[in-house]
C-alpha cells in the first residue's frame, strides 16, 4: 500500500508526496486506517519507527474536513501531549509540514520561553497544540488553553511521561477535556504501570504492537572498546578527528559530565557544544538546529536527547558513559541509522560499567562487538592526543581541591 491510495484529502498526499514519503512504515500501515475510522489505538513501537505520520496524517485529515465546512472554527481539536519540549517542537514541525496547503493552525505549547507569543496564538484560535505537562496546565488554569471541545488526545512517548513522573499530570488532564474523544496512546514499552494507565483512557482501543525481534536497528553497527574512566576523553578525541565531516552525537551521564567533556575538546581543538537541563531552552533550540543542519558536528548531551528527537545524518552515537537503565541504549542509539541510513553505535565501557554492559545485552539479546585494541594501539590513541597539557591528572587533582568534588571522567 501506499499513502496515495488512502482516503484523505488531496492537499494532504500531495504534501507527503512531497516530503518523499511513499509507503507507509509498519506502525503507520497498522495505525492510520483506525485512526480515519475513528477508533481508539494503543500502540507499543520504538522510536524511529515512523510513529509520529501515524497520527499527524489522521488527524490533520479530520481538521482539514471540519475547516472546509466551518472555515473559521479554529478551537483545540487535538492535543498532542510529549514529555519533552524538543519533542514537542519536532512534532509541530511535521504537522506542519503535512499540513502546509490546509488551514489548520498548529501550536507547540512548551515552558522554558516566554508564553505571551503562545498566548496570542491560542486567543486567536489553534486546532492542533503540541505540549509538555508543565506549561499545558499552566495556560489551562489561566484560561487561555480550552479543551472543553477536543475531538482527539494523543500521548506521545507515554512510558517516558510516567518516568518522568507525569501520571498525575495526565489523569489530572481528563478533567479538562470530553469524556466523548479518540484516544492515541503511543509507547515504547509495556508493562503493568503503563498498561493500566493506557487502559484508563482508551476505550475497545485496537491494540498494535510493532516488536522486532531486536530492538536495536538492523542497519546500525554496534561496538565497545574498554577504556579507563579517566581515558575516555582520548578515544573521544581520536573517533572524532578520524570522521571530521561527520556529525556525532555523544551521551554522558550527568550534566556536570557533559561541560567537562566539552571543555575537554575545546582543548584539543575541536569544537563541541553540550544540551543538558541546565542549558536554557532557546538556546538547546538553537543547538539543536546547528547540529541538524552540521553547522555544529559534535553534540554531547545527557539523556534529553535520547527520545524522539529526529536529527538527521548522525554518523556516530558515543555512549561515553553506559546507561543505568539498559531501555535507554535502544533509546540513545536510535538517534542514528534512522529510516534507511546506516549508522553506528560505540560504547565506552570501563572496568565498574561492565554490569551495565551486561544488563545492555541481556535487554536487547544482542551481544556488542568488542573492539579489540592492543597495549600499543591504547597507547597510541593517548599520545597522540592535541589536549595540550602534558600533566593532565595534576590539573585534575588541582580541579578536585579548588572544587572540593572528585573529577570522574
Amino acid at each position: 500500500m501506499k499513502f496515495k491510495d488512502y482516503h484523505i484529502a488531496q492537499i494532504l498526499k500531495s504534501s507527503i508526496d512531497g516530503l518523499g514519503w511513499k509507503r507507509p512504515t509498519d506502525i503507520q500501515y497498522k495505525a492510520i486506517q483506525p485512526i480515519l475510522d475513528g477508533e481508539d489505538v494503543l500502540a507499543i513501537a520504538q522510536t524511529g519507527t515512523g510513529k509520529t505520520a501515524s497520527f499527524v496524517v489522521p488527524t490533520l485529515h479530520a481538521i482539514h474536513q471540519e475547516l472546509l465546512t466551518r472555515q473559521d472554527d479554529h478551537y483545540t481539536k487535538c492535543l498532542v501531549m510529549v514529555p519533552t519540549r524538543e519533542l514537542a517542537v519536532q512534532i509541530a514541525e511535521v504537522y506542519q509540514h503535512v499540513g502546509s496547503n490546509t488551514n489548520a493552525r498548529i501550536q507547540a505549547i512548551i515552558g522554558g520561553v516566554d508564553q505571551e507569543a503562545q498566548i496570542e496564538s491560542l486567543k486567536k484560535g489553534v486546532d492542533v497544540v503540541i505540549s509538555t505537562p508543565g506549561r499545558l496546565f499552566d495556560l489551562c488554569s489561566q484560561g487561555y488553553l480550552k479543551l472543553d471541545r477536543l475531538n482527539t488526545l494523543v500521548l506521545d512517548e507515554a512510558d517516558h511521561m510516567l518516568d518522568l513522573g507525569f501520571v498525575k499530570d495526565i489523569r489530572d488532564l481528563m478533567r479538562h477535556i470530553p469524556q466523548q474523544r479518540q484516544t492515541l496512546f503511543f509507547s515504547a514499552t509495556i508493562d503493568k504501570k503503563i498498561k493500566k494507565v493506557a487502559y484508563d483512557l482508551v476505550r475497545n482501543a485496537i491494540r498494535i504492537q510493532i516488536s522486532p525481534k531486536n530492538p536495536v536497528a538492523k542497519n546500525i553497527s554496534h561496538s565497545v572498546v574498554e577504556v579507563d574512566m579517566d581515558d575516555k576523553r582520548f578515544f573521544l578525541e581520536n573517533i572524532v578527528k578520524e570522521n571530521e565531516d561527520k556529525k556525532i552525537l555523544v551521551f554522558v551521564r550527568t550534566q556536570v559530565r557533559a561541560d567537562r567533556v566539552v571543555k575537554a575538546m575545546e582543548r584539543a581543538g575541536i569544537e563541541s557544544a553540550a544540551i543538558h537541563g541546565g542549558v536554557d531552552q532557546e538556546k538547546r533550540f538553537e543547538l539543536f538546529e546547528s547540529f541538524k543542519s552540521g553547522a555544529l558536528k559534535l553534540l554531547i548531551t545527557t539523556d534529553i536527547a535520547a527520545r524522539g528527537i529526529d536529527i538527521p545524518g548522525v554518523h556516530a552515537v558515543v555512549n561515553y558513559d553506559l546507561p543505568e537503565q539498559p531501555e535507554n541504549y535502544v533509546h540513545r542509539v536510535g538517534r542514528t541509522g534512522r529510516g534507511q541510513e546506516k549508522g553506528w553505535a560505540i560504547a565506552f565501557c570501563s572496568e565498574h560499567e561492565q554490569p551495565l554492559l551486561k544488563a545492555i545485552e541481556t535487554y536487547t539479546g544482542y551481544e556488542i562487538q568488542p573492539y579489540e585494541l592492543n597495549k600499543g594501539e591504547y597507547s597510541a590513541i593517548i599520545e597522540d592526543t592535541d589536549d595540550g597539557t602534558d600533566d593532565w591528572r595534576s590539573l585534575l587533582e588541582e580541579e578536585e581541591k579548588r572544587s572540593g568534588k572528585k573529577n570522574e571522567w
